[in-house]
């Protein structure tokens, strides 16, 4: 939107400012409400972009410089608005090679909406699809992605951004294939054009060949027959060729998660992270709040398993327990998860005491996140029994012998498991975190992101040795993060012994399809032969292969990412 130099007078200043500081708190509203709908919607992981869109909208240094263009170069607040942001866009723009540069789409999508506020414009109004297309664009911010109506397009393709834009990652959550950042091309299509769009290989064929249209109906035939055996699975118990039961349960984000788990046929809930509770508001939820949410899941799985895990989060992300006094230099090793509980002890003591009313109305679990040592572990369960306490005194029904459980995500706690597996009712291990601190790779730093992989072998010897020690103890362990969801590494968890799985929906069918497709026997020669490897690389193509001999038809590009 291009808009002309203006100015003020002097005396017009304030009036100005307040005119700019209206539009802010308008878009903010704005921004704030397309955050909770996609938080309604995919979960408080993508809900996160809108809220970022928020806090820098509202950054100090950025209102700093907006004051400073109206009240003392006199610039009408339009002007100010596109001077300002203009030069953070130049600045993101010259990161190149740095996921930072795809940043400035978030910033082009700010100032659009907030010279839209300035102007009184409507925002402009969504094109009414009934049937179905493609949709080919410049660029779609995330707020027109999550607005996409899911039903009607089959997927999109923008000529600017980047995989890595947040723009991709909702499109990713809403299952849209889509490519984004493909190049100049509207002016090589025209309405009708047949258009391919390969969201899997990041290829675009405009007016594609008779060879290339057949070869992409028979992936696309291929592709809906996977869908038809995995809708078969609903209906079925994970049960290998020889008999064995495998427990595939379902990691949720969000309430109504648990009906895509339930026609899923899952197990129970493996994993309820509990984050999206304190991040779609800015204050504290209280207890009613937890317990409402609590008591809905566990009625839900009508005798189900239920794992509730206590908030994983740093401070950095919960601005009434951030302490101004102190800067957060490393989140990654700060003050996070069961770290942070335990420093607010009455903001845990809310949450657990709803975890315990919650297990009146089923098969409810409490597990701690990033537990690191005995004294850790220790004291939670204290909380857990002072709260029992509190609501007996005061006649509150619960279950006396809730289970307590916690995540093995630190190699630390794989060295003591056999003290930690005495003072806990199950385990859960958490891979995506145990990957990062054994490996000590950032898996969002692109620079170092192709070191961060799950079939390292340092990796898969701490995840045996859990498995084999929860067995001696004769305690339940199961596994989450990434991992879990990828059939690539099903065969070889089953061979080391691992029988509970928690995954996201929409892996369960596949998982439990591996699961009633091989035997024991056979994953456990899998194991045998994949822990004698000495590569992340030749572990993760022997695993590929095996894989192929059990299920040729399978499209381990799609299913293995």
């Amino acid at each position: 939107m291009h808009v002309p130099r203006s100015y003020i007078d002097g005396e017009s200043a304030d009036r100005e400012w307040q005119r700019l500081t209206q539009a802010i708190e308008s878009l903010s509203e704005e921004i704030a409400e397309n955050r909770d709908e996609v938080a309604r919607q995919l979960g408080p992981r993508y809900a996160a972009i809108f809220e970022a869109h928020r806090q820098m909208l509202e950054d100090s240094n950025l209102l700093e410089e907006l004051e400073k263009c109206i009240r003392q170069q006199n610039f009408s607040a339009e002007y100010a608005v596109a001077t300002v942001f203009g030069r953070y866009l130049e600045f993101f723009k010259q990161l190149k090679g740095n996921l930072l540069a795809e940043r400035a789409h978030d910033i082009a999508d700010i100032q659009h909406r907030l010279l839209r506020h300035l102007l009184g414009q409507q925002p402009a109004r969504s094109v009414q699809i009934n049937k179905p297309v493609l949709v080919l664009a410049h660029n779609l911010t995330p707020s027109e992605t999550a607005n996409l109506d899911t039903r009607y397009v089959l997927g999109f393709v923008t000529e600017i951004g980047g995989p890595g834009s947040h723009t991709a990652i909702v499109a990713e959550a809403l299952e849209i294939p889509a490519v984004v950042g493909a190049g100049r091309m509207l002016d090589r299509v025209f309405p009708g054009d047949l258009v391919i769009v390969d969201g899997t290989n990041g290829e675009v064929i405009i007016r594609p060949d008779g060879e290339t249209l057949e070869r992409y109906r028979l992936e696309g035939e291929r592709y809906r027959h996977r869908l038809a055996h995995l809708r078969e699975m609903r209906c079925r118990e994970a049960v290998t060729r020889d008999g064995t039961r495998i427990y595939v349960l379902g990691n949720i984000e969000f309430p109504h998660e648990v009906d895509h788990c339930l026609r899923e046929g899952a197990d129970g809930i493996g994993l309820y992270r509990t984050e999206f509770l304190y991040l779609s508001t800015d204050t504290e939820p209280d207890e009613e709040r937890h317990f409402q949410v609590y008591r809905l899941l566990a009625e839900k799985m009508a005798g189900r398993p239920v794992v509730i895990r206590t908030f994983d989060l740093g401070a950095d992300k919960l601005p009434y327990l951030r302490d101004s006094s102190s800067e957060e230099k490393n989140p990654f090793l700060g003050l996070r998860s069961i770290r942070l509980s335990l420093r607010h002890v009455p903001v845990f003591r809310r949450q657990l005491r709803a975890i315990v009313r919650a297990s009146a109305y089923g098969d409810v679990r409490v597990m701690f996140p990033l537990i690191t040592t005995l004294t850790e572990l220790r004291q939670a369960k204290m909380l857990v029994h002072d709260v029992m306490e509190d609501l007996a005194e005061h006649g509150v029904r619960f279950n006396r012998q809730l289970p307590i459980g916690m995540m093995v995500e630190v190699p630390a706690t794989v060295m003591m498991i056999d003290y930690f597996l005495e003072e806990v009712d199950f385990i859960s291990i958490g891979t995506n975190d145990l990957i990062q601190y054994t490996l000590a790779v950032d898996r969002s730093n692109r620079d170092v992101v192709s070191l961060y992989n799950a079939s390292d072998p340092a990796v898969l010897r701490l995840i045996s040795s859990t498995i084999q020690a929860a067995h001696r103890a004769g305690k339940p362990v199961s596994l989450c993060g990434q991992m879990s969801a990828n059939v690539l590494y099903t065969m070889l968890l089953i061979g080391l012994g691992l029988r509970h799985f928690s995954v996201p929906p929409f892996a369960i069918s596949e998982v439990k399809r591996v699961c009633c497709s091989v035997t024991v026997a056979q994953c456990e020669e899998v194991a045998r032969r994949a822990m004698a490897l000495e590569s992340a690389q030749s572990i993760d193509l022997f695993l590929r292969g095996e894989l192929r001999k059990v299920l040729p038809e399978l499209n381990l590009e799609e299913c293995c990412k």
